[in-house]
């Protein structure tokens, strides 16, 4: 395989392997794409080229931004801080109701204008006073070896790193790739084997393996995003069988976000989500004793506000993503009754407001 790697265009891939055939299986995640010389994965950026596989988005992004770290949305990690978002290109699921589908299904990979090494992007984020820096807007479990190398360049400058993704990832790879991670918001897209297979050509229980692996064997902080779509998964039952799984497998203290959908990429025949969808998936899931529960796209102070499970009181205000009202000492916990707050809290929150700044990293960093 060493004599090949000279002759690869990308960087040199993880978790594959050989087949009888001749073939190589990618093992990356659930799909096992079966590849051919010059082949490419469903994902796009995972190809074989000769004996090897290589990843071709390696120190490539498709833009930087810095973010309130609630639209991620992660509203119980570092709260009013800043976190610097990226993404490159490429996804491994085919979401026809993909809401950043010209990153996500990208099939030109010299769109990928902003070339960043980790460690450039590291020190782009301490010099940008940036708490953690994102993977974003595609799934990072596709450039699982860049994330990787960033986070580490980050941990070495004291940066967290947070992964949004919808957890579609093998087993072999999952504790490389989380334990690189201090956060990570998971998109359930939905709770039906039926909604994953016919909108996104995917299966539901890798899924609800890798809640499973994150809330009981790492400590990651994670929290859950679920995009109501009209029709295909705004059901009250169904609703209530997600959030009574996730109170029974992953535990009361897991946040959850519904969001609103928009009509996009191929589901534009499909009306906005009603606030009123969210305001009473909300309830349900707090009916089924989930603490902390919120709702997104929408303007709802109360719902995108934190309120304290042991007295009710308001612990966290936020208005879109402008934090006010601050209800936590300085351990975390409700300053009415003392309740910890389950969280990842410093000791005040900061204070970059709902704020988006594009920035160009300067190239030639190491």
């Amino acid at each position: 395989m060493s004599d090949h790697i000279s002759m690869m265009s990308g960087y040199p891939a993880r978790y594959w392997h050989f087949m009888d055939d001749g073939r190589i299986q990618c093992d990356l995640c659930p799909r096992a794409c079966k590849l051919q010389d010059g082949q490419q994965g469903l994902c796009f950026v995972r190809e074989r080229q000769a004996d090897g596989m290589v990843l071709t988005t390696y120190g490539r992004s498709s833009g930087f931004c810095i973010d309130p770290v609630e639209k991620k949305p992660l509203n119980h990690f570092l709260p009013g801080t800043p976190i610097l978002s990226f993404g490159t290109a490429g996804c491994n699921l085919t979401c026809k109701f993909c809401q950043n589908w010209d990153i996500s299904k990208a099939r030109e990979v010299d769109r990928l204008n902003d070339a960043a090494s980790p460690a450039l992007i590291a020190e782009a984020a301490k010099q940008l006073g940036c708490r953690s820096v994102a993977f974003t807007y595609n799934d990072p479990v596709i450039f699982l070896e860049y994330a990787v190398d960033v986070a580490r360049e980050c941990r070495a400058r004291g940066i967290k790193t947070v992964a949004v993704t919808a957890g579609y990832i093998s087993p072999e790879a999952r504790p490389e790739f989380f334990a690189a991670m201090d956060a990570a918001n998971v998109d359930l897209k939905g709770f039906t084997e039926g909604f994953y297979q016919s909108l996104c050509s995917a299966h539901l229980d890798p899924i609800l393996d890798t809640l499973r692996y994150l809330c009981r064997e790492t400590s990651v902080w994670v929290e859950i995003t679920t995009l109501l779509i009209p029709g295909q998964n705004d059901s009250d039952a169904e609703l209530t069988a997600m959030s009574r799984w996730i109170h029974d497998e992953l535990g009361p203290d897991v946040p959850l976000h519904f969001s609103a959908f928009h009509p996009d990429w191929r589901m534009t025949d499909i009306p906005a989500t009603p606030p009123e969808t969210l305001f009473r998936a909300r309830t349900i899931a707090l009916s089924q004793g989930l603490r902390y529960v919120y709702t997104g796209n929408v303007h709802d102070p109360k719902g995108g506000s934190t309120w304290c499970p042991g007295c009710g009181t308001l612990a966290i205000e936020r208005d879109w993503y402008q934090l006010g009202h601050w209800g936590l000492d300085a351990h975390g916990c409700c300053s009415t009754c003392g309740t910890a707050i389950a969280g990842r809290f410093e000791a005040r929150p900061g204070n970059w407001g709902r704020k988006r700044q594009p920035v160009r990293l300067q190239s030639g960093g190491g």
